[in-house]
């Protein structure tokens, strides 16, 4: 069978989820061409994958990280985007002639689905929300309402192309992504999988036992794994490391940049480390007591899928961020820090309060017990070959 993946290619949340049934279908004998753009082409190039690289789209940011809608929506305005968004589409035709596959799945990209539709190759959709909301700012308001029922619209008749959708989150009353909004006809094609993991829980040795070996002792320990494009993370990781550096002798800290390119450490100050990529991160999240996050949905679901509060800083004027940082907040399984706020007195206050209740890691227990029997990656894998193989 052949399997024609296509990741978004912004940050490397979508791209990394999608290695785990990638690595289990080539190990079933199975021929995979990944497609990808930015930063997703970047982590692909790290990798034994074949892959292309596909025409790059972006959100804008201000220099602070915020994303910038007003910018996004004026440059390259809508016949700009009309032009990119066709660009895309005939590469994604070009290369599926070409590649022939049995099946495409595409995460989080609408133009694979729309080739693969064309092409009539079998498609599933992996996603973090059915609906993409627009950031509601006083100014833009009207502009927001107008553009979310539009999009809904739109981006829902995409998604419908599918023949299945995948969302890697946990099942009611504890999803992530809550706001999906699901129009009526469409559900019938949705499934729940939960969160897709690289590596899980019961596949690492206890906490304690590799809380030894990667050199740590008893002192809390946090782990702060950062992700998100890299201009969009830029600013994040200046104030977050310059906060972290003050934290008393009483902690451990340990954050990435999650830079593929690099692998040297960058920061290496009493218990404070800082490293541009590790590999065995899930290690780190396995032995930690606390994360400190972005707030997008890979890196909350896996942290609760590991049984870890949060402490999270969404993106500034990031929708989904904004939305799944709230709902991981109401679970009582993190709190959020705004970024304007950030500093060390004011995350030291966090820390000590999730570190000191045992509320928050009662409320993460509790979820991660809903990961029992579940494996996202072999409900990938047989979705993908159930459709592909019907289709040779």
């Amino acid at each position: 069978m052949r399997a024609y993946i296509a990741p978004n290619g912004l940050g490397l949340g979508h791209v990394s989820r999608c290695i785990p049934f990638a690595e289990t279908l080539r190990d079933m004998g199975d021929e995979i061409l990944f497609s990808s753009y930015s930063d997703g082409l970047t982590y692909l190039q790290k990798t034994a994958f074949n892959h292309v690289a596909a025409p790059p789209i972006a959100h804008r940011v201000q220099k602070d990280g915020t994303v910038d809608f007003r910018l996004t929506t004026a440059r390259p305005g809508p016949f700009g985007s009309v032009l990119i968004t066709l660009n895309q589409l005939g590469f994604e035709l070009r290369t599926m002639r070409e590649f022939k596959p049995d099946v495409v799945v595409s995460d989080s990209r609408a133009t694979p689905i729309v080739a693969a539709k064309m092409l009539d190759v079998p498609r599933i959709t992996i996603l973090n929300q059915f609906q993409v909301v627009i950031p509601r700012r006083r100014r833009f308001l009207r502009l927001a309402k107008l553009a979310d029922a539009g999009v809904l619209t739109i981006v829902g008749k995409i998604w419908s192309l599918s023949d299945k959708i995948l969302i890697p989150d946990f099942p009611p009353p504890f999803t992530v992504s809550w706001n999906q909004k699901i129009p009526p006809g469409y559900s019938s094609k949705i499934r729940l999988i939960g969160p897709i993991l690289t590596t899980y829980p019961s596949q690492l040795p206890s906490k304690e036992e590799l809380r030894r070996e990667l050199g740590f002792d008893d002192r809390p320990l946090i782990f702060a794994p950062i992700s998100g494009p890299m201009l969009e993370k830029a600013y994040f990781e200046g104030i977050l490391q310059q906060a972290l550096k003050e934290f008393p002798r009483d902690y451990q800290i340990l954050m990435t940049l999650g830079n593929p390119k690099f692998k040297k450490n960058v920061i290496k100050k009493g218990d404070f480390s800082v490293y541009h990529w590790v590999k065995n991160r899930f290690e780190f999240l396995k032995a930690c007591d606390l994360v400190i996050c972005r707030g997008g949905h890979g890196s909350i679901t896996q942290a609760i899928a590991y049984g870890k509060p949060m402490i999270i800083v969404p993106t500034p004027n990031h929708s989904e961020q904004a939305a799944n940082s709230k709902r991981a907040e109401a679970l009582g399984v993190a709190k959020i820090v705004d970024q304007k706020e950030l500093d060390s007195l004011t995350l030291l206050k966090a820390t000590e309060e999730i570190l000191g209740r045992s509320h928050y890691r009662d409320r993460t227990s509790v979820i991660t017990a809903q990961l029992k029997d579940s494996n996202a990656v072999a409900e990938v894998v047989e979705e993908a070959r159930r459709i592909g193989r019907a289709n040779r």
